[in-house]
């Protein structure tokens, strides 16, 4: 029944998440809270995986919350399932494409889903950065806005950004070194 449901799950996640992989991050936190399988810090880590591994950004994911939940066959059909929905649609355009291409409705909507890829992206990111960055544990506790942020982690991230706005490396050279700098300083 979890197959099914894991199968289920990341098939809606591929027909709505218009916007690539990092769309579907709001329907991975939703699934975290409403199915439990995974953690929202646990999506943090699936990101990681997924940047520094070769592919689909979305398929990654899948296929590592598939694996997680219900071993082999759920990393199997939480892939094919997030996949699905993709293939289907892009097999109905491509067959009538010429007529879609100047349709305005079809325009004007994907004239809409881009703002809203955007929203949906930024949003993703700020659950990782809550999650990166943030402390609410430790700011509970003691009340003093010091231990409300993960001091290590934010100037990582700062010192990462501004390097690769300056320095212009592949993407893969900075994913490297956070991992060696977390290995090192036990973020």
């Amino acid at each position: 029944m979890i197959l099914l449901r894991l199968f289920a799950e990341f098939a809606k996640t591929g027909l709505f998440s218009v916007g690539g992989g990092l769309a579907t991050l709001p329907f991975l936190y939703e699934m975290s809270t409403n199915t439990g399988w995974f953690s929202h810090a646990d999506v943090a880590d699936m990101i990681a995986i997924s940047e520094s591994t070769p592919g689909a950004i979305g398929i990654n994911m899948s296929t590592y919350a598939g694996f997680k939940t219900a071993g082999i066959p759920g990393g199997i059909l939480a892939t094919f399932g997030l996949a699905l929905p993709s293939i289907i649609i892009i097999l109905i355009i491509a067959k009538f494409l010429e007529k879609f291409r100047t349709n305005r409705l079809v325009e004007g909507a994907f004239y809409g889903l881009r703002p809203a890829s955007i929203a949906m992206i930024t949003v993703a990111g700020l659950n990782v950065a809550k999650v990166s960055l943030i402390n609410l544990a430790a700011w509970e506790a003691s009340h003093h806005i010091g231990d409300l942020f993960v001091w290590k982690a934010l100037a990582l991230g700062v010192v990462l950004f501004i390097a690769q706005k300056k320095l212009k490396w592949h993407p893969v050279i900075f994913i490297a070194i956070s991992a060696v700098v977390g290995i090192v300083f036990k973020f």
